[in-house]
Formats: structure tokens, C-alpha cells, sequence
């Protein structure tokens, strides 16, 4: 299983100048586009300052490594193996109907 992460957004919000808030997106992708094994799932989360969740800063100083580390990835890698595992590793398999079975006399 290769699980591709991918940050997609990270919007600002700003207040004298020094982000406050910080809305995040991030596309897992296990495998590739086509393959059997293929599936995608996006998580978002909100990181703000006045939580403690991080510093206010200018946005400038917010690197891919700085915005990454504001997002519950731990949570979210459990939650992506998990719809994996139910979808493509293990799927649910419903009962076959018999529908040639006869109700014995």
C-alpha cells in the first residue's frame, strides 16, 4: 500500500498582520489513479492560535513542514488504513440468495 499525502489547502486568517487561523485540507491517495487498489479520502481540520494549537505569525514563516505538523496526521493516518482495509483490503462481502432452494416439506 503506497499512501500519497498531499496538502491541498491552507487558507489564513489573518489579525495585525500575524496569521490566527489556519484552515487545512489533505488528500490521501492510496496507490495510483486506475489501479484496483486506488482510494482517496480528504481530511480538513482548523488550527487557531488562541487555542494554543500555535503561535501567531506572519504567514510567510509557515512552511509545508510547519502546516503539516498543525494537522492531527496520526488520527487521520489511522482513520485512511482503516476505509482501506473495509473498501479494498477487506471489503464486506453480502450473502449470496439461493434462489433454488426449496422450503423442505
Amino acid at each position: 500500500m503506497a499512501v500519497t499525502k498531499t496538502m491541498t489547502k491552507a487558507i489564513p486568517s489573518e489579525k495585525s498582520s500575524k496569521a490566527q487561523e489556519w484552515r487545512l485540507e489533505m488528500k490521501y491517495e492510496n496507490d495510483s489513479e486506475g489501479d484496483a487498489t486506488y482510494y482517496t479520502s480528504t481530511f480538513s481540520h482548523t488550527a487557531k492560535a488562541a487555542d494554543g494549537d500555535f503561535t501567531a505569525a506572519a504567514k510567510g514563516t509557515f512552511n509545508l513542514a510547519a502546516l503539516t505538523a498543525l494537522c492531527p496526521v496520526s488520527s487521520w493516518d489511522a482513520v485512511f488504513a482503516s476505509q482501506v482495509e473495509s473498501v479494498i483490503t477487506s471489503p464486506v462481502v453480502p450473502p449470496v440468495p439461493d434462489e433454488s432452494f426449496s422450503v423442505p416439506s
